[in-house]
C-alpha cells in the first residue's frame, strides 16, 4: 500500500513521441503532481519518448516487441522489467500495444490509460478520422482504468472539445491532445493522494470516497469540486 504522504512511484509505458509523458514530466517539476517517475519504458526503440526521459534524467528503456516470439512472452518480460521498480501505478502514455490479460490482472486497479475520445465512444484506433466521419458534434478524451476489455475500463475523468466546420484530423488531434495534457496529471494526482480508487467487485470509479456513475467533466473544469488546483 501506497504511503500518500510520500511521492507516487510510477512507470510509465509509451511507444511514440510521448507528449502526454511530458505534460506528466513537467507537471511533477513544476507543479504540485506528487510523483516519482521510477522509469520509462517503450516497445519502441525509437520513440522520442524515450530522449524526453533522458533529459529529464530519469530511467529509459526499450523493450522490442518484434524480438519477442509472441505476445505472452513480451507481456512476461514487460511485466518483469516493471515489477523492478516497483510502482504504485503504471501509466500507459501512448502505449500501442495490446496487453494480455494476465498481464492485465497483474496490475489491475493500478494501471490507467488516456484514450482519444469520449469513451465508450470510438475505442481503438483513428478516432479523430472517425470522429469527422460520422459527423459527431464534439469530441474529447478519456482517463480510464485498464481492464481486459480494449479501451473499456471504467472511465476516470473526461474532456470534451467542440468539433468545427473547418477542423481536419490534425487541427482535431491538436484540440483533444492539448486537453489530454490537462486531465492525464489530474487523474495521477487523484491517484497519487489516494483519492482515486477502482472497485473491482462492482468495475467501478471510486473517487473522494464516492462511486462515479458518470466520468467527472474536466470540461467544466471552474465548476469541478475534485479540481486540486
Amino acid at each position: 500500500m501506497h504511503d500518500a504522504s510520500a511521492p507516487l512511484p510510477i512507470v510509465i509505458l509509451i511507444s511514440g513521441n510521448g507528449s502526454n509523458l511530458q505534460a506528466i514530466i513537467d507537471a511533477a517539476a513544476h507543479t504540485a503532481l506528487p510523483v516519482e517517475i521510477r522509469a520509462v519504458i517503450s516497445n519502441n526503440p525509437s520513440a522520442f519518448g524515450l530522449e524526453r526521459a533522458r533529459r529529464a534524467d530519469i530511467p529509459a528503456l526499450a523493450l522490442d516487441h518484434k524480438t519477442f516470439p509472441g505476445r505472452g512472452a513480451f507481456d512476461a518480460a514487460l511485466q518483469t522489467m516493471i515489477d523492478r521498480f516497483e510502482p504504485a501505478l503504471v501509466v500507459l502514455a501512448g502505449f500501442m500495444r495490446i496487453l494480455g490479460p494476465g498481464f492485465v490482472t497483474h496490475y489491475l486497479g493500478r494501471m490507467i490509460n488516456i484514450h482519444p475520445s469520449l469513451l465508450p465512444a470510438l475505442p481503438g484506433l483513428d478516432t479523430h478520422n472517425r470522429a469527422l466521419g460520422t459527423g459527431l458534434r464534439e469530441h474529447g478524451a478519456s482517463v480510464h482504468f485498464v481492464t481486459n476489455e480494449l479501451d473499456g475500463g471504467p472511465v476516470i475523468i473526461q474532456a470534451r472539445v467542440p468539433i468545427l466546420p473547418d477542423d481536419n484530423v490534425k487541427i482535431l488531434a491538436q484540440r483533444v491532445l492539448m486537453q489530454e495534457h490537462h486531465i492525464y496529471p489530474l487523474a495521477i494526482h487523484w491517484f497519487a493522494e489516494g483519492r482515486l480508487q477502482l472497485d473491482q467487485e462492482h468495475n467501478q470509479v471510486v473517487l473522494d470516497g464516492t462511486p462515479l456513475t458518470s466520468p467527472v467533466d474536466y470540461t467544466d473544469a471552474d465548476n469541478n469540486p475534485h479540481d486540486p488546483q
